[in-house]
């Protein structure tokens, strides 16, 4: 069974879901915008993995509660500049982790939380 499983979708909860949609959509332009007309939903696609961005309610709040996503990317350093360009917060880190790799996290302004991890330029570092 483990071998058969993959991430296939991530689910992320907003309390104003088009604020959110058009936030995550400028965070991860590459991605694909996915109609679902008779689910009245829209969702992100990047290859065969799915951001769906849906209306936190009492079962599912939005905000930090302990899982993190972490996201790839080339330079880090591009990495925070383009979080923090959107008006997302570093909430930790950059921190340096194997292989020359770093990793951070921030803050969307809607509370959760976003890991990015990439090539971590040693000497670019003290501009994060």
């Amino acid at each position: 069974m483990e071998s058969m499983m993959k991430p296939a979708a991530l689910l992320i909860h907003v309390r104003d879901w088009e604020a959110g949609f058009i936030w995550y959509r400028k965070a991860f332009p590459n991605a694909i915008v996915v109609e679902f007309p008779e689910f009245e939903f829209r969702a992100l696609r990047i290859d065969d993995f799915m951001i769906e961005i849906l209306r936190s309610d009492e079962k599912v709040a939005s905000g930090k509660a302990g899982t993190v996503m972490y996201w790839s990317v080339q330079d880090l350093v591009e990495g925070v500049s383009h979080f923090r360009n959107l008006g997302a917060e570093l909430y930790r880190g950059p921190i340096e982790i194997e292989n020359g790799l770093g990793m951070c996290q921030f803050v969307d302004p809607f509370g959760n939380l976003i890991g990015i991890r990439g090539p971590l330029n040693k000497a670019l570092k003290h501009d994060i």
